[in-house]
């Protein structure tokens, strides 16, 4: 168990019971808990799972490859209308999750066995921009900043995403995303000035290197 996870359940001012469920069932199938997105996210030999989510209306178990899980049960939502991976069940009491613990082991053992097999979504070629697994999800669990991202050119998008994107391991891509967030929010691309002492305005040219080297 996570001790970051024990601090997120012990704060949950909703929910606690049902994410405590959840968590002992995703446990018992053999994940490994960790805490990502500021939730408790469960992995496979490394490759992120399930993650459990805390909303106003619901708790949820979010599958990150659920659109490849075939829900014979038709149990599974869409984050959003333009998600081609994610894929969630939610609840909205204990004695629910209790009920049908069966049901929702299966879909977790079938979403292990969709990493075993190294299955991976296919993402429709048409769609403008395929963003980094990273940040979908970053941006689906903060509304405001998938507004900010939205309002950038499609250019600063895709030079965020491509930054993002970079990095091997998923933990540097998060801290990327988590430390160029207040820039997102702010309308900055990542190419832009922030300090205002650019001479090639919103650009920023380096300028604020040699000014501050003077001032030493």
């Amino acid at each position: 168990m996570n001790s970051n996870v024990d601090e997120f359940i012990s704060n949950a001012t909703k929910w606690q019971p049902e994410i405590e469920q959840l968590r002992l069932l995703l446990l018992d199938c053999g994940l490994t808990e960790e805490f990502k997105w500021r939730n408790p996210c469960y992995t496979f030999q490394g490759n992120n799972v399930v993650l459990i989510g805390s909303f106003k209306e619901y708790c949820a178990l979010s599958f990150f490859k659920g659109s490849l899980l075939q829900d014979s049960n038709g149990l599974l939502s869409k984050p959003g209308e333009n998600s081609q991976a994610m894929r969630f069940l939610k609840f909205t009491n204990l004695q629910e999750i209790i009920e049908q613990q069966s049901i929702i082991k299966a879909y977790i053992y079938e979403a292990i066995e969709i990493e075993k097999a190294g299955l991976k979504v296919i993402f429709k070629s048409n769609t403008a921009l395929e963003l980094v697994e990273e940040l979908q999800i970053a941006l689906d669990k903060n509304p405001s900043l998938k507004t900010a991202f939205k309002a950038l050119t499609p250019g600063r998008q895709r030079a965020y995403n491509l930054y993002f994107s970079a990095p091997k391991q998923s933990k540097t891509r998060e801290t990327r995303i988590e430390n160029y967030t207040p820039r997102i929010l702010d309308g900055k691309g990542f190419n832009d000035c922030i300090c205002g002492l650019s001479k090639k305005m919103p650009n920023c040219d380096g300028s604020h290197k040699y000014i501050r080297g003077e001032n030493k």
